[in-house]
């Protein structure tokens, strides 16, 4: 699997940082925590890690000594989250990175083998039900937990409401599961189908919720955020493009005087072996 990244890839995963952060589930760490083997280093495989958001946040909540293993296709990308990861565990323990770059799709059952847990986030939306369920497989055969978080579901409320809404809302989540290059993407269906494929592998799961809930604090972000979600749903229904321009503009005045509230839905994701 190969994904087109956009140019500013990196500056959106930071503007969605504090967001993402505020919307992970603190009860799944919680959970994650107690069921973690007592080995060290523990070894965590980051999956599709960008530019390290969820190392950042995840290493200094988890104690002992840790080794990270950065998995991702952009060098740059990888290379930025080497040089911000913690040097220190919630206990003051040592954490040390290395990176692997490549296709994360192909990773096999061997390849995760010396791992403790495997995380993600933000990248479920983005496969395929095959790629989904051969990533499963491999997280399944090696025993260990899985912590995906911030998956699409599809789910969008904004407010002031606006008779478009619904319609901008169905047409960003086909284009979700549109086909690219022979790939037909999950989307919002993800988070269901990874619970669903790991209970086929006899592997228990937990899901919580994990919505932004973006105010005028964020107005950046719910700016930025609404303007892809829009052209998104666009580039879907093209017939949205000019019915759609006076809502555009209000909307984006809106978000930059921080009267629009935007709640996106999410959903976090933990799998554990009984």
């Amino acid at each position: 699997m190969s994904i087109d990244l956009p140019p500013d890839f990196a500056q959106w995963l930071a503007l969605r940082e504090p967001a993402d952060v505020a919307a992970r589930s603190m009860e799944l760490v919680d959970t994650l925590r107690a069921a973690l083997p007592g080995h060290r280093p523990l070894v965590v495989h980051d999956l599709g890690t960008g530019t390290g958001s969820l190392g950042r946040w995840l290493a200094p909540l988890l104690p002992g000594a840790q080794h990270w293993i950065l998995h991702d296709q952009d060098p740059d990308l990888l290379a930025r989250a080497r040089a911000s990861m913690p040097a220190t565990a919630a206990d003051g323990a040592p954490v040390t990175v290395e990176t692997r770059q490549g296709d994360l799709t192909r990773l096999t059952a061997a390849e995760l083998a010396d791992a403790a847990l495997v995380s993600a986030s933000a990248l479920l939306d983005m496969l395929t039900a095959e790629e989904l369920d051969q990533l499963v497989a491999a997280c399944a055969k090696a025993g260990c937990p899985a912590l995906f978080l911030i998956s699409v579901t599809g789910t969008v409320r904004l407010t002031p409401a606006d008779p478009l809404d619904d319609e901008v809302a169905a047409a960003f989540n086909a284009h979700q599961r549109r086909t690219v290059n022979g790939r037909r993407l999950l989307g919002p269906d993800a988070a269901a189908a990874c619970a669903a494929t790991f209970a086929r592998h006899g592997v228990d799961v937990e899901l919580r919720p994990s919505p932004w809930r973006l105010g005028p604090d964020q107005a950046a972000l719910a700016a930025q955020w609404f303007t892809g979600w829009l052209d998104a749903a666009r580039a879907q229904r093209p017939d949205l493009t000019t019915r759609s321009d006076e809502y555009a503009r209000r909307r984006l005045a809106e978000a930059e005087t921080g009267r629009l509230g935007v709640l996106v839905g999410h959903v976090d994701l933990l799998a554990l072996h009984p």
